[in-house]
């Protein structure tokens, strides 16, 4: 062990109390019988294992925002309450986080100071806690979210590059703790298996680049083109959801697209409508209370355009962007109503932008008529059928029979034994590869990804050569003009042996600096030994 002298005392008293939470005076004298032990040796590293358990979580945590309104929503329907549920993620990954990294520095600290770690059972207690806290949100995320595992492999196209030059610089400062404990621990063993693992885990560190890919490591000159913009219901962040003011705040966007969902009134009127209640969107609970439960489709066009579409919006704030409306946009969504399809049309012709829609509910006894109704308004709409973009499946034959201009985009991918070629695809990000979205690029097939609201990840699509996405933020991605990063892979090779190469020397400096500190402590150790074995012979004498 460290002469404490190497750290200021008051120093090391405070890091004691509050890692072991008792005075303990950094005096020598005072520290006799206090060494740290094997089994202390095991609560550090599991402190280190859950601080990194944690710190993965985290990352999941951030990456998951992307599609954290959907989680939002099956909340509200479980359970009738709105809440941003991601605030509330990110503030107990934020606590969880701190306090493993606090335990963790304040651990480090100790051992540069030569101090004893004892972790007191309070903190022991907490640790386990969070562990267990962590362990079960991921055993969450893997039951009710699963495919957000796939988001993650996603990610690590984006992050892949940065998150190695991070772990990299964080385990070359884990040398300067690591040689303190090798240079005054006396067991040998302990030494060897430690020098053995850092080396094994800094050479796979160093060659980690071999496996990392990601379509942004790309010349400028071979970027595809910017992917178009469908407005998820519109512009969800901007106005309520579904509304033709959601639509017109998609056009000043330049979206493309507006995406919507239709469903056919009890009385025959295809209207706009997501949810198969009416609850979340409208006021149907104040109006028709006793019917609220009731399926969307149970309503006639007469009931339904009675309904407040717009408020609930300003109430219950589903994007923090709503703090942020000017008032004139507030009072605007104060008078929204249930569009008809019709409507929506009309104000998509004169937009000179197209509509893609679901018809709901596919497993609906009179889907047939469902279908027959939503094709009679648009054929009757005058819209150009071209402009109209038909994902049902049901009953999609009949609709190439009545309207062949209608535009026919499929929710999966080609098959191998296609009988005619699919021109148009639908699917959610994580169910397409890089590889395989260049590949439907080179076939002149349009790729539309949904949903897509972070940067980060409408970055990874545009380099990989998505044709379109579906985004709920296209105020933000409107203003993208171009990828958050683009390197050169010539470029990358250079940060590459850069970082390898300085965190390499930084590990060689700390170990050969160490020791020498280490060699020069002692000759004066073994003089103050000499000089107290005196002293205490002539006190014995």
């Amino acid at each position: 062990m460290a002469d404490p002298s190497t750290c200021c005392r008051p120093c090391a008293t405070c890091l004691l109390c509050l890692y072991s939470c008792q005075w303990i005076t950094a005096k020598k004298e005072k520290r006799k019988g206090l060494r740290t032990t094997k089994c202390d040796c095991s609560w550090f590293l599991f402190l280190f294992c859950v601080f990194l358990f944690t710190l993965v979580w985290l990352y999941f945590a951030i990456i998951i925002l992307n599609d954290f309104h959907n989680f939002n929503e099956f909340i509200f329907k479980q359970r009738k309450l709105w809440l941003d549920w991601s605030l509330v993620l990110l503030i107990a990954t934020a606590v969880l986080i701190t306090y493993a990294a606090v335990l963790l520095v304040l651990a480090l600290c100790l051992q540069l100071c030569g101090q004893p770690l004892k972790l007191h059972w309070l903190h022991k207690t907490l640790l386990i806690l969070t562990a267990l806290v962590v362990a079960a949100a991921f055993a969450g995320l893997g039951i009710k979210w699963a495919e957000e595992w796939k988001s993650a492999r996603v990610s690590l196209q984006a992050t892949g590059p940065f998150l190695h030059i991070g772990i990299v610089g964080g385990m070359t400062l884990l040398a300067w703790p690591l040689a303190s404990f090798i240079y005054h621990t006396r067991n040998t063993g302990i030494k060897v298996f430690l020098l053995l693992a850092y080396c094994a885990v800094m050479i796979a560190l160093y060659l980690a680049p071999l496996g990392i890919t990601s379509p942004c490591i790309v010349e400028e000159n071979q970027l595809p083109p910017k992917p178009a913009l469908v407005g998820h219901r519109g512009a969800p962040m901007l106005a309520p959801e579904n509304t033709l003011m959601s639509l017109h705040k998609a056009v000043g966007c330049d979206v493309q697209v507006f995406e919507t969902d239709v469903m056919v009134s009890a009385d025959g009127v295809p209207f706009l409508m997501h949810d198969n209640e009416l609850t979340r969107t409208t006021n149907v609970q104040v109006v028709f209370p006793e019917r609220a439960a009731l399926n969307s489709t149970a309503f006639n066009w007469t009931d339904l355009q009675q309904l407040d579409a717009g408020s609930w919006f300003l109430e219950r704030r589903p994007f923090p962007t709503v703090q942020s409306l000017s008032a004139g946009d507030r009072y605007q969504a104060t008078k929204q109503r249930i569009p008809s399809l019709e409507q929506a049309l009309e104000a998509a012709k004169q937009s000179n932008i197209s509509i893609m829609f679901d018809l709901r509910p596919e497993n609906h006894s009179d889907y047939q008529s469902f279908v027959n109704a939503t094709l009679e308004v648009i054929l009757q709409s005058g819209i150009p059928l071209q402009q109209v973009l038909w994902l049902p499946d049901g009953f999609r034959e009949q609709v190439k029979q009545q309207a062949p201009g209608v535009q026919q985009v499929y929710g999966r991918k080609r098959l191998q034994n296609e009988k005619e070629p699919l021109l148009h695809v639908n699917l959610p990000y994580q169910d397409m590869s890089s590889e395989e979205i260049r590949q439907y690029r080179q076939d002149n097939i349009s790729v539309n990804l949904y949903v897509v609201n972070q940067p980060w990840l409408f970055s990874v699509l545009w380099c990989s050569g998505v044709s379109s996405v579906t985004t709920n933020a296209c105020q933000v991605l409107k203003e993208m003009k171009h990828p958050i990063w683009l390197l050169p892979s010539s470029t990358y090779l250079m940060i590459w042996i850069v970082v390898d190469c300085t965190s390499f020397l930084a590990i060689l400096w700390a170990f050969l600096l160490l020791k020498k500190c280490s060699q020069r402590r002692q000759p004066a150790e073994s003089e103050t030994d000499v000089l107290l074995t005196k002293i205490n012979s002539l006190m014995q004498e």
